[in-house]
Order: structure tokens, then sequence, then C-alpha cells
């Protein structure tokens, strides 16, 4: 895989992000922006209390089934919960069910030394098609994304949103540039335009792009749209590695 051209990709979306238009006032159109995304932000809060809470009674005996077959075939910690950037920069607990094995940073350092050619993917996506963490069932769990339902939970507490950008760790945010301010505009999301537009098949400037713009242009019935589209993304399966 290629590595980004970091400049070159958030250069075309800068021009696509400055363009005015002719004959309204820039003032009144970002007030205009600012009370309509308050007044969907608050209906997207109730959605996403009802919806994650809702979703976590309907599958609770899939998470109980789930659970009882990682304690048996990895055994604890059965949830791992990984620190990533929430709402105005605010560091939370983004939970996952484990699908990698407990020493997953020396065998990731170990395997990027023996085959030096993985590096410019590792580097490229922050992720390696065969990746030698992840366990055997932990592999099914990340092909179907039931490894994230746990996040659900984070929903409830207010930490993410069912539609929004991917949670990123803090290592990631050099990578966002000037547009990790509008990643932090909103809260991060357990779906989201990167979810249904190929997942890891696209570059990570790719998925800047689709960040930056769905803080831009969030509205209600987008989120909607994202949520619609997310069913057959999964079930497809593309990109989820």
């Amino acid at each position: 895989m290629r590595e980004i051209d970091l400049r070159r990709e958030f250069g075309a979306l800068d021009n696509l992000r400055t363009r005015r238009r002719p004959g309204i006032s820039t003032d009144l159109t970002a007030s205009r922006a600012t009370a309509s995304h308050a007044s969907s932000d608050s209906i997207k809060r109730c959605v996403d209390i009802i919806l994650a809470g809702g979703a976590l009674i309907i599958l609770s005996p899939m998470i109980l089934m789930v659970m009882a077959i990682l304690l048996l075939t990895q055994g604890r910690p059965i949830f791992v919960a990984h620190r990533r950037i929430g709402k105005h920069g605010v560091l939370f607990p983004c939970l996952k069910f484990r699908t990698m094995v407990t020493n997953g940073e020396e065998v990731l350092a170990r395997h990027l030394k023996a085959n030096p050619e993985l590096r410019a993917e590792w580097n490229a996506t922050r992720k390696l098609k065969d990746d030698p963490r992840i366990t055997p069932f932990g592999r099914l769990l990340r092909k179907n994304s039931v490894d994230e339902i746990p996040q659900l939970l984070n929903v409830l507490r207010g930490e993410m949103s069912l539609v929004g950008p991917r949670p990123i760790v803090s290592s990631e945010a050099e990578l966002y540039g000037v547009y990790f301010a509008d990643y932090m505009k909103v809260r991060p999301g357990l779906t989201g335009l990167w979810q249904v537009s190929g997942r890891s098949d696209t570059s990570y400037g790719t998925r800047v792009e689709l960040d930056a713009r769905y803080v831009a242009e969030r509205s209600f019935w987008g989120d909607v749209m994202i949520m619609v589209r997310t069913i057959p993304a999964v079930l497809s399966s593309r990109g989820s590695y």
C-alpha cells in the first residue's frame, strides 16, 4: 500500500472547504449553521440514548454468548478499553471485545521488524490485512464488527454517538492536521461515513476527508441515512479486518 501524501490530500480538501457562496454574509451563514447544529445535536443525543439502550437489551443474549466464548477460548480480559479522543479533545476509554493477544504491541513490533515491506501498509492505514495480533475468534468478531458492540455503553455514557467520525488515538491527531479541530467538534461514532465508504480499503487521507465532510454537513437525516447504509456494509464485511 502507498504512503499518504498528506499535504496533497489535505490541500484538496482545504480548497473545497474555503469556497464561499457569493452574496451571502459569512457571519450570518455561520450563525444559522451553528443554531441548526445545536438543535440537531440535541435530537441526536436523545436518539442515541433510545437506540443504544434498546440495542443493548435486544443484543444481550448474543453479548453474553460472545463473552462466554471469549472467556473459554482466550481467557481474561474479555474487554479492552483503548484511550481515544472524544468531543472537545477529552480522552475516554473506548470499549471493545478483546480480539488480540495480550502482548499485541510486542507481537506487532516483531512482525514489522521481520517483514519491513509491511511498514508502508501500517504507516498508511494503521492496520494490517494479515495482523498477527488477532486471535482466530477475534478475527471472526472483527469481520462482522461484533467486537464494537460494547461501544453502545460509550454511547449511553455520552462519550460517543451512534454516528460520527471514527474514534482516534492521540498519535493520530497530527495526521488530521488543521482538521483535527473539526474532529473535536462532535462525539466520535460507532458508525460513520468512513464505515460505509469502504473502511480499511480506503486511504487514511480519505478517512480524514470523510470525517471533515461529516462534521461540516451533519444533520439528523444524514445520520439516519448513514445508519441505514451501515447494515449492508456490515453484512458485506467490506474493508473489515
